[in-house]
């Protein structure tokens, strides 16, 4: 198990990784943080919004289910959003540079971590 900042660490060895952080989904704070190139309060906060929106949607469909990760494609970057499973409300977000990213092991990534994350 590993602790908040051993996690952010972890994530910014991901090959093209630029920040990352672990959000309260409940209050859109930031518990954690890490790397450069964001606002990752701002950025926390907005992507409160896109969670609970997906959750509420889901919710509206009737569909018995769980996020695995949302992810969001820019034109220069990936935003991964991965909610903790073992602590419903937290989510990781990743941020990388779609250049120097790969995507599916920067997912894989962030499943690790995720698994990982002890709070």
């Amino acid at each position: 198990m590993a602790n908040i900042n051993d996690s952010l660490a972890k994530l910014l060895e991901v090959d093209g990784a630029l920040c990352a952080a672990v959000v309260d989904a409940n209050s859109g704070m930031l518990l954690g943080k890490i790397g450069t190139g964001l606002d990752l309060d701002l950025a926390a906060a907005g992507n409160t919004e896109v969670v609970r929106a997906k959750m509420k949607t889901m919710k509206s469909l009737g569909l018995n289910d769980a996020i695995e990760d949302i992810l969001i494609t820019l034109g220069k970057q990936y935003h991964i959003i991965r909610p903790v499973a073992a602590k419903v409300g937290l989510f990781i977000y990743l941020v990388l540079d779609k250049s120097k990213s790969n995507l599916a092991l920067a997912r894989r990534g962030a499943q690790d971590v995720e698994q990982t994350l002890q709070l």
